[in-house]
């Protein structure tokens, strides 16, 4: 029943007859084939499933990517994303435009950059509630890394709640209108001969680009495979994201990277794959077991951010004191548990 391909006589009237059709992997919450169809096009079938949501998640989650591709298909010139070729609500399929992937390349991360730069461009204000606006940390994640700290008998400095209180309204995205992927990760960008294009929008928002182009500096934080990228290559890879969007906007990015930065690192959900994400408190755990996501463990992740933004805010206007705790927390990880590796460098990224 799985290599069945779900379209209907709807579909079918508008794409035509399949002749061929293979299962490819994906995640627990979709179903993905390649078909080749009787005039000889090829175009990919996905559907939503359950995947332990109800059914009225599933039909979220739907319904927010074929929303987050219409938006991605505005762009001119090269594109972004897959075409929406044909779409079924009642059954959660959409037919998309294939993709041709020319595969490896060392020099892979200018591509994605400049292409993440023009999707996060393709939206504004008048946009708004076209899809959900990104969730960022909380409240509650703010505590939980204070708490952590504290299980791990490391001292607060006094001014580190309020710093915390400041970022997290400086990270309000209701003020930003930029079409974000939501899992910009190696897999979901497809090297063709147009450029980058990104595919898997289940997760798309609005908000500021910049938590995106955070993930270079803060390891590819909803990613498997995660990575560090060291100083010539980001310097790069920034620097193109940010003439891209100038070229586009006409505007410098608004906001701060250290404070995306810091966002991704008190959010314990960052830590584990989207299936675990909102079920315990993850920061939690780290004192205790050492649990792993791909072959990376969420103490290694940890340190790596920690080590960013201590960096990133030793001359940081309004959050000098969370990266001088960020230091501290890393040079106690370390100490507590010295067999902890660097994260892989960004050249052993996975590709499929």
């Amino acid at each position: 029943m799985l290599n069945r391909v779900p379209l209907n006589a709807a579909l079918l009237s508008t794409v035509g007859t399949p002749k061929q059709t293979e299962l490819l992997e994906s995640s627990p919450r979709s179903r993905v084939w390649r078909v080749w169809l009787a005039d000889r096009r090829l175009v990919i079938v996905k559907q939503i499933i359950d995947g332990g949501d109800t059914g009225a998640d599933a039909n979220t989650r739907f319904a927010r990517e074929v929303a987050g591709l219409r938006l991605a298909g505005r762009a001119s010139g090269p594109a972004v994303a897959p075409a929406v070729l044909a779409t079924d609500l009642s059954s959660r399929v959409m037919v998309l435009e294939h993709l041709d992937d020319l595969g490896k390349t060392d020099d892979w991360m200018p591509g994605h950059a400049e292409a993440l730069a023009r999707l996060h461009a393709l939206t504004g204000p008048t946009d708004a509630g076209a899809l959900p606006v990104w969730a960022g940390p909380t409240a509650t994640d703010a505590e939980s890394f204070l708490t952590l700290a504290r299980a791990l008998d490391v001292p607060v400095p006094s001014t580190v709640p309020n710093e915390l209180a400041g970022l997290l309204r400086r990270l309000d995205p209701t003020p930003h209108h930029a079409l974000l992927h939501g899992d910009p990760c190696p897999g979901n960008d497809l090297r063709t001969a147009d450029g980058v294009r990104f595919v898997d929008f289940e997760r798309a928002s609005l908000g500021n680009g910049l938590v995106e182009l955070a993930y270079f500096r803060i390891g590819f934080p909803t990613c498997w495979c995660a990575m560090s990228v060291t100083a010539a290559p980001l310097a790069e890879v920034e620097n193109i994201y940010r003439a891209t969007w100038r070229g586009l906007t006409g505007k410098d990015v608004p906001g701060d990277l250290a404070d995306a930065c810091a966002g991704w690192l008190i959010q314990g959900d960052a830590l584990v794959e989207r299936a675990h994400r909102g079920t315990v408190d993850q920061l939690a755990r780290v004192p205790a077991e050492d649990f792993e996501w791909g072959y990376i463990s969420a103490r290694e992740r940890l340190v790596h951010r920690l080590g960013v933004v201590a960096d990133m805010t030793r001359d940081h206007d309004h959050l000098h004191a969370v990266g001088r705790l960020s230091s501290a927390l890393a040079g106690r990880l370390l100490e507590r548990w010295p067999k902890l590796r660097p994260l892989p460098t960004h050249d052993t990224r996975p590709w499929y």
